[in-house]
């Protein structure tokens, strides 16, 4: 599947949840001032790449996601871990942590997930 545009996850995130949803009602999740013409674009453009699918009643469509959330993050983060870590998670925490965007305490939260999974 083809990675999605900043736009295109910004409709994604309004349809995962919404659920289902007419191009009017993701318009309305959307921040700020969009243009209904754009969003319909978009979200076909999400049709295309296998991402929405729609059910139709007469003219119009009603659209929903037909891939998950979750496997959408799980397949973005697999593809920049890559690019940009690696594969190596202590690359990744290593990161955040020079970057000032993870705590010692956070660190100690995740370290018990981790050791609360054996």
């Amino acid at each position: 599947m083809e990675r999605l545009t900043n736009k295109e996850e910004e409709v994604m995130q309004a349809l995962w949840k919404l659920e289902r949803a007419f191009v009017k009602e993701i318009l309305a999740e959307l921040p700020g001032k969009q243009h209904y013409n754009t969003i319909s674009t978009i979200v076909r453009n999400l049709e295309d790449k296998g991402y929405v699918s729609y059910n139709a009643f007469g003219k119009t469509h009603q659209y929903f996601p037909v891939i998950t959330k979750e496997d959408y993050t799980k397949r973005f983060m697999n593809l920049a871990m890559k690019r940009y870590f690696n594969n190596n998670y202590k690359n990744l925490v290593s990161f955040f942590a020079k970057e000032e965007k993870i705590s010692a305490e956070e660190l100690r939260e995740i370290l018990e997930i981790i050791e609360n999974k054996k």
